[in-house]
């Protein structure tokens, strides 16, 4: 799930040109957030995107202890800011809705942890690949439910979505690695597939212990997808983090 950092190019899920916005998605905030129902669901999104956030900062963080140079050391202090930031982003635009922010954190914080505590990497590498691959399946997530948001919503969704620096210096320092040692391409390879299956898991679980969540994605409230479009979504989603795997210069 998401720390939401990388979202660069090569594995972008969402590059087609956006459909004519209809229904909901051609509404501001102040005229969709009438239905409660659909209001629910935009407060449980960014309590989820917030309290990613605010996770993605902490395990930057940490994983900057592991880093090998003073240089690195500061890159992912720097990364670790910019999520910062956009945990700010959040929280402010929940208080600002009338919502107490870490009411609305609150039912996302055990799937999250549970998250990185089954992902938790051993070494730099992993950690660089879990940002790179783990977090950007997260954000390809999100920006598909963002194409049926509100105007206003939509454009915070994406703005938190933003890549902070991090994967063009993932793919840089994990290639480089494989380089000088081959043999790291095939441990690196099946953790990035079991972070694959994890995020999966656990953005699916969240979905579906969320009503507000699940009726926005799968028809009802915000234009929602049905299940055959619910299932071209994931397909995207795993065609993206293959063509990630391939910029890491991994098999998927």
């Amino acid at each position: 799930m998401r720390s939401m950092t990388s979202s660069d190019k090569p594995g972008k899920a969402a590059d087609a040109t956006p459909p004519e916005r209809t229904g909901v998605a051609a509404r501001d905030w102040a005229t969709a957030a009438a239905d409660p129902q659909y209001r629910a669901a935009v407060v449980d999104l960014l309590g989820a995107l917030a309290y990613g956030e605010l996770a993605a900062f902490e395990r930057l963080a940490e994983d900057a202890k592991l880093a090998p140079t003073l240089a690195d050391k500061a890159e992912l202090a720097k990364m670790a800011s910019a999520e910062f930031h956009h945990f700010e982003r959040l929280r402010d635009r929940l208080a600002g809705i009338g919502e107490e922010p870490t009411a609305a954190m609150e039912p996302f914080v055990a799937a999250y942890d549970g998250f990185h505590k089954q992902t938790d990497p051993s070494d730099w590498l992993e950690g660089l690949v879990k940002a790179y691959v783990g977090d950007s399946i997260a954000s390809d997530f999100y920006r598909e439910v963002a194409a049926r948001l509100d105007s206003d919503t939509r454009e915070l969704v994406l703005a938190v979505l933003d890549d902070t620096g991090h994967a063009g210096f993932a793919v840089e320092k994990v290639r480089a690695a494989i380089d000088a040692d081959p043999r790291l391409g095939g441990r690196l390879a099946l953790w990035a597939r079991r972070l694959m299956g994890e995020a999966l898991s656990q953005s699916q679980r969240v979905v579906a212990d969320r009503d507000a969540l699940s009726t926005m994605l799968v028809g009802g409230v915000a234009d929602g997808f049905d299940l055959a479009e619910v299932g071209r979504m994931f397909s995207r989603i795993t065609e993206a983090h293959t063509k990630r795997m391939a910029a890491l210069g991994l098999a998927a």
